[in-house]
């Protein structure tokens, strides 16, 4: 079974946080996204969100992603460091209706992001959950959005939509906003270790041996539909950390005058991620607020192995 994370709490939350903006009237739905969305669950339930949980395997013994809580983020890359097999599993139907039910038993309507469909099959499950959950609950709307991404990139989006309710935008609006604006996110992401891209066949054994001799970086990004594409390869670390950096310069709103978010996460690359970090803060003066940088999960992380840097920001449309 999975329990919400936050429960009551999560109205109670976001009632202050109307209040506190001059908003009198409680919002009358609750906005919900994925454990995949990789920040953490202290800065969701700051904006009154609650997260679906996916799960993760290690060597078969099955644990629930309650993001780094139960296990650390370093623990489980030493784990993959030194050999573990690692999976994942998408919440089932039933999961994902338990997971829905409080909120609808309480009288509240429902605008979940879900993990891009061109990663996983949950929003496949997801479409089942809602249209069984509209026999039971009539009078509710129940309304799930493919958010086309993952990792930190869920994560901007759900901000996004935080700041849109916290305004007075109804469900309706919000979701066609979220519509109209997810291929807006871009993700990209380069690794510095290619281990896991050949486990998971993304890599080629010989591709992946020539790569690591000659210190090559994959440089990937989310396409339209919502998958992982493969566009350069880089040599060299610091190479790919400039190159990074130009596809934001290149496709951020505004270019370098760009002023919304920006995101990062990383997996087990902390003094790496931190140098993208800084210098997109050098490139781009105007930002809402510092890089936030954060954990890539184990959900993600368990296919994308340690050495991962992402970067995510809004932008123009994404077109391929």
């Amino acid at each position: 079974m999975v329990k919400n994370c936050y429960d009551a709490s999560v109205s109670e939350s976001t009632n202050a946080t109307l209040k506190k903006k001059g908003k009198g009237k409680m919002a009358n739905y609750v906005i919900t996204t994925c454990s995949t969305c990789d920040v953490s669950p202290e800065h969701l339930k700051s904006r009154s969100i609650d997260f679906l949980r996916f799960s993760f395997f290690i060597d078969g013994k099955e644990n629930k992603d309650d993001m780094g809580k139960a296990l650390s983020y370093d623990k489980f890359y030493q784990l993959m460091k030194d050999g573990a097999d690692t999976k994942t599993s998408q919440p089932n139907v039933d999961d994902i209706k338990e997971f829905f039910r409080p909120y609808l038993d309480e009288g509240k309507d429902i605008l979940h992001l879900m993990l891009s469909s061109g990663l996983s099959g949950a929003m496949t499950s997801a479409k089942i959950a809602v249209e069984e959950l509209k026999e039971e609950y009539p009078d509710r709307r129940i309304l799930v959005v493919d958010s086309l991404g993952a990792s930190s990139g869920m994560g901007l989006l759900t901000d996004e939509l935080a700041d849109r309710r916290d305004s007075g935008m109804d469900i309706d609006a919000l979701y066609e906003w979220a519509i109209n604006n997810r291929k807006r996110v871009h993700h990209w992401f380069f690794s510095t270790d290619l281990t896991f891209y050949v486990k998971g066949g993304r890599v080629s054994k010989v591709a992946g041996w020539f790569g690591t001799v000659l210190k090559i970086c994959p440089l990937l990004n989310v396409d339209l539909n919502g998958k992982l594409i493969p566009r350069e390869k880089i040599r060299g670390q610091a190479n790919a950390i400039k190159q990074i950096v130009k596809k934001m310069e290149e496709n951020a709103d505004d270019g370098n005058n760009y002023s919304g978010r920006c995101y990062i996460s990383h997996s087990d690359a902390y003094e790496c991620a931190s140098q993208v970090k800084a210098l997109v803060e050098e490139k781009f003066p105007n930002l809402k607020g510092k890089v936030l940088m954060n954990n890539i999960g184990t959900t993600i992380g368990s296919h994308s192995g340690p050495g991962t840097v992402a970067l995510f920001f809004m932008g123009k449309e994404r077109i391929d």
